[in-house]
């Protein structure tokens, strides 16, 4: 496979996955997502800034949530999230740990 190609399947799959979170499971919790899997929305959208930064292209944590929700991350978060127990929130703090190594 052509590193072309190989780039558009890539981009393909970003796509599906952003679909899925955004618009097929937006229930999804950020704090379940990072609790179970290590990463989470905001993680993609700072992917995608970090990606848009080693190209060149000026882009604020902002911009880049903004484009990966679709909307304000303010709205987003008004219209989807819901407040985490303290249970969640000690295993987030916990991951964290975890991830950060």
């Amino acid at each position: 496979m052509d590193d072309a190609t190989r780039t558009e399947l890539e981009a393909a799959a970003f796509r599906a996955l952003r679909a899925h979170l955004m618009e097929a499971r937006p229930e999804v919790q950020n704090i379940d997502l990072m609790n179970m899997a290590g990463f989470c929305r905001n993680c993609l959208s700072r992917w995608y800034q970090e990606a848009a930064t080693e190209r060149g292209i000026d882009m604020t944590k902002d911009q880049a949530r903004d484009i990966f929700y679709g909307m304000p991350y303010a709205d987003w978060i008004a219209a989807n999230q819901t407040d985490a127990d303290p249970a969640k929130q000690a295993a987030f703090a916990e991951a964290i740990k975890a991830h950060q190594g």
